[in-house]
C-alpha cells in the first residue's frame, strides 16, 4: 500500500511542502530514499529502523521505497525522518490511511523513538497555513515557535510512541496553546545610564538611531566603545511584531534562536570576530544559509577593530550597506537574503591604540599609523555617515555615582524622530511610488529625498560652501551631511534644518582622513 505523508523542506528563508511517499514492493529487504536527499536524509533510513523497533512498532522486512517530492527541491537535514516513519507505519497497515488528513509532521527522531528539535519551525508553520493544512505536527522544543503563526493546530509530539497513540486514537495529546506575541517578555539590554563620561559619543549614537545611520567609533583601547556600541539596540525603536517574525525567522532557519525563546523581541545585536571569513559574514555554503549581516536584519552589526578585518571581507559589505539584501548565486540557483542592518564598527587610531591620547605616548611611526588606517577602503568610509572620537575617561567621571540618561529616556525622542520620517515620506511618495517601499529613515533618501526635504535657508547655504572648500567635500559627502543635518533637526522637533543643525552634522565628519 501507498502511504502520502506531507512534511517541508526550507530554501533559503522560505518553507516549501514536501509530499513523502512510502511503498512496499517485493524483493531483499532494503531501504532507498530518492528525491535529491542530502547524507543527513540517507542516514535517516538507520533512525527510523530503529526507532519503530524501539517504539515498540513492528517494521516489514520488506523492499522499502521512499521518495520526496517534488525531486527538483534538495531535501538537507534531519526533517524527515518523523514523516517517514509514518509513512512506514501507515504504508505497513499498522495506521489508517486517512490519519494524516490535512496535516504536516516534522521531526528527527533519536534510535529510541524520541523526537529531537530541527531548524526552521517558523517558516515550515508558515508555508503549512499559507498551503491549508489544519494542524503541524512538530517537536516539543518547537511547538511555541510554531504556536506564533494563527489558525494553526500544533501538536507537539515527544516520542514516535506517542504520536502513535495519539494518531491511534489510544491517547490524546493536547494541542500546544496559541502564543500572542505581545504578552512575550522583552529582556532588557546594555543601558545607556551604566555608560559613565562620553556624552558627545552618546549624542552621537542617538542622532545615528534616529536616521538609521552608521558610524564609526575612533578611540583608544578601554574607552568604552564596545560597550556604547552594545548599549545601542536598547536606544532604537521597539521592533513591531512583523518585524520581529521576520528577525526569527531568520534565526530559525540558522538554527540561532534561544532555547525558550520562540520570538525574538529585542533588535539584534551582532558582533563577529575579526578572523571571520566572507561567506560567515554575507552568508554562503554549497545550500546558502544566512550570515551575520542576515542575523543583524533590523538590528546592530558591530565590527570591533574594524581594520583587522581582511580586506575581501570589508568589501563584500559595501553592497548590501547600500541595497540592504545579499544575493547569493549558485550552481543550483540564487538566493536573496535581507540584510537591513545598521553597521557600527570601532577601531584604534594606530596598531598601539594610543594615537592622539592625551596621557599615552604612542609609539607607532608616521608610516605604521597610515598603513594601519588605509586597511580600510574608501568605498567603505563613504557608507559611513558619522565619525566620531572616543576618548579615555577622566577618573572624575568614572567614579561619580550618579547615573546617566537612561536608554528609555532617548528611546522616546529617536522614535519620535522616525515617526516624523515615516510621515514624511509617506507623504512624498505621491510624487514617486517607489519611494514609499525604499526609504524609511533619513539614511535611505536619494538625492530626489535630498532635494525634496533637505532645504537650507541663506545662512545654511552660506555655512555648507564654506565647509565644501574648507574640508573638500564629496558630492556624496555633501548629501551625508545634508541627511545627518535632517536626522538633527528631526530630532529638534524642527521642520527646517537651522545653521546649528548643519553645524553639528558638520562636526561629524572624519578628523583624519583615512582610505
Amino acid at each position: 500500500m501507498l502511504a502520502k505523508v506531507h512534511s517541508c523542506a526550507v530554501i533559503g528563508l522560505e518553507g516549501v511542502v514536501v509530499e513523502v511517499e512510502v511503498d512496499f514492493g517485493d524483493g531483499l529487504p532494503s531501504i532507498i530514499i530518492v528525491g535529491l536527499p542530502d547524507a543527513a536524509v540517507q542516514e535517516s533510513r538507520e533512525r527510523v529502523q530503529s526507532a519503530v523497533k524501539n517504539a515498540g512498532l513492528y517494521f516489514p522486512r520488506k523492499r522499502l521505497t521512499i521518495n520526496l517530492a517534488p525531486a527538483a527541491v534538495r531535501k538537507e537535514g534531519p526533517a524527515y525522518d518523523l514523516p517517514i516513519a509514518l509513512g512506514v507505519l501507515i504504508a505497513s497497515r499498522q495506521l489508517s490511511l486517512d490519519c494524516m488528513e490535512g496535516s504536516m509532521v516534522i521531526g528527527e527522531l533519536s534510535l529510541d523513538g524520541s523526537v529531537r528539535h530541527v531548524r526552521g519551525v517558523l517558516p515550515m508553520a508558515a508555508v503549512a497555513r499559507q498551503q491549508g493544512f489544519q494542524r503541524i505536527f512538530t517537536p516539543v522544543s518547537d511547538a511555541a515557535e510554531a504556536a506564533l503563526i494563527p489558525d494553526l493546530e500544533v501538536i507537539p509530539v515527544s516520542s514516535l510512541a506517542a504520536l502513535y497513540a495519539h494518531l491511534s486514537g489510544a491517547i490524546q495529546i493536547p494541542p500546544q496553546p496559541p502564543i500572542t506575541p505581545e504578552d512575550l517578555p522583552v529582556s532588557v539590554s546594555t543601558d545607556f545610564s551604566e555608560v559613565k563620561g562620553q556624552e558627545h559619543v552618546k549624542r552621537s549614537l542617538e542622532v545615528a538611531a534616529a536616521g538609521g545611520h552608521n558610524v564609526l567609533m575612533v578611540g583608544p583601547p578601554g574607552a568604552g566603545k564596545t560597550l556604547l556600541a552594545r548599549a545601542v539596540p536598547g536606544i532604537l525603536p521597539r521592533m513591531s511584531i512583523d518585524e520581529a517574525l521576520d528577525v526569527t525567522r531568520i534565526y530559525s532557519v540558522a538554527d540561532q534562536l534561544p532555547p525558550d525563546v520562540p520570538l525574538i523581541r529585542v533588535r539584534p545585536f551582532r558582533s563577529p570576530h575579526h578572523t571571520i571569513s566572507h561567506a560567515g559574514l554575507v552568508g554562503g555554503g554549497n545550500i546558502p544559509h544566512p550570515g551575520e549581516i542576515s542575523l543583524a536584519h533590523r538590528g546592530v552589526l558591530f565590527l570591533d577593530e574594524l581594520p583587522e578585518f581582511g580586506m575581501r571581507v570589508l568589501e563584500v559589505m559595501r553592497q548590501p550597506i547600500e541595497d540592504k539584501v545579499v544575493t547569493i548565486s549558485r550552481a543550483q540557483g540564487t538566493l536573496t537574503f535581507p540584510a537591513s542592518f545598521q553597521l557600527i564598527a570601532a577601531m584604534n587610531p594606530c596598531p598601539c591604540g594610543y594615537y592622539g591620547d592625551a596621557v599615552k605616548a604612542c609609539t607607532c611611526s608616521n608610516a605604521a599609523v597610515t598603513k594601519y588606517q588605509k586597511r580600510i577602503s574608501g568605498p567603505l568610509l563613504d557608507r559611513i555617515d558619522i565619525h566620531v572620537e572616543v576618548p579615555r575617561v577622566a577618573y572624575e567621571k568614572l567614579s561619580d555615582s550618579r547615573l546617566g540618561e537612561p536608554s528609555a529616556v532617548i528611546r522616546e525622542r529617536v522614535e519620535a524622530a522616525r515617526q516624523v520620517q515615516r510621515e514624511r515620506f509617506a507623504a512624498g511618495a505621491t510624487h514617486s511610488a517607489s519611494a514609499a517601499h525604499l526609504v524609511t529613515c533619513n539614511a535611505d533618501m536619494r538625492p530626489a529625498e535630498v532635494r525634496q526635504f533637505c532645504q537650507l535657508d541663506e545662512v545654511g547655504r552660506s555655512l555648507m560652501r564654506s565647509a565644501m572648500n574648507q574640508l573638500n567635500l564629496s558630492a556624496r559627502a555633501y548629501h551625508r551631511v545634508l541627511k545627518l543635518a535632517r536626522t538633527i533637526a528631526d530630532l529638534a522637533g524642527s521642520e527646517q534644518i537651522a545653521p546649528a543643525h548643519l553645524a553639528e552634522a558638520l562636526q561629524y565628519r572624519p578628523k583624519m582622513e583615512m582610505g
